[in-house]
């Protein structure tokens, strides 16, 4: 609930001028607590005191009935709960479920005969709408506490705000980074190798013939010989 009151303390000039500011409130309760991503936590089966703190149900027989309003779909839970827990009139619980006045009727009675199948102990519309109103941990509002959700959603706004801002200087800065180490030109690639043919193999050496062998061991054996262009010198 905390959620939605800072929303409309940043939407102010919005909600200041809708018909139904706490209609809006709780559309936006309602809208944010069946969000992707909030279900995901895993308090969120737990009402909440406000503040933050989070409170678990008091006795099995507050178990009981959050297991079986939790079990309702969730047009025919909202409209209970804004009929029977609440406390406003049909016309007004159906136009914040955005439905006929005969289509809420016949949600709150649907999720009345669901809930006391489940709690036969609530089959009495009066029960049920006593032990709502005591389930609920929410009290009245003070200037304090909207001194705290006016403070939380503006720092909360404040943190957005730069996380955007860093978040463009950011991209902005690799962006640039980007351009400046960017080729200016057209480099071609080259071009893939082709098998050249036609080519003779490598041979090495082949064994020495018996003139080949006489030879090589005449000259090992008479170094010296030979014209003097090939005789060393003293230095």
């Amino acid at each position: 609930m905390d959620r939605a009151f800072q929303l409309a303390w940043a939407r102010w000039p919005e909600v200041a001028v809708d018909r139904d500011p706490a209609g809006w409130v709780r559309a936006a309760a309602h809208e944010y607590a069946l969000s992707p991503w909030h279900r995901m936590r895993a308090a969120r089966r737990r009402p909440a005191r406000p503040g933050g703190v989070v409170t678990p149900p008091r006795g099995r027989a507050d178990h009981d009935l959050m297991d079986a309003l939790l079990s309702l779909a969730p047009r025919h839970r909202r409209s209970l709960l804004l009929y029977d827990g609440v406390g406003l009139d049909l016309p007004e619980t159906a136009a914040e479920t955005e439905a006929t006045t005969r289509a809420a009727a016949h949600r709150v009675l649907s999720a009345r005969a669901a809930v006391a199948e489940r709690v036969p102990a609530l089959a009495d519309p009066a029960a049920l709408h006593r032990r709502l109103d005591a389930l609920s941990p929410m009290g009245p509002a003070t200037t304090e506490q909207g001194a705290v959700i006016r403070t939380v959603g503006e720092r909360r706004v404040r943190g957005w705000t730069r996380s955007a801002v860093a978040l463009t200087a950011l991209v902005a800065g690799a962006t640039g980074f980007c351009v400046s180490v960017a080729p200016d030109h057209y480099v071609r690639p080259p071009a893939a190798g082709e098998a050249v043919t036609g080519v003779p193999p490598h041979a090495g050496p082949g064994p020495l013939s018996e003139e080949e062998r006489s030879l090589r061991d005449t000259l090992r054996e008479h170094p010296a010989a030979g014209p003097e262009r090939v005789k060393p010198l003293p230095g």
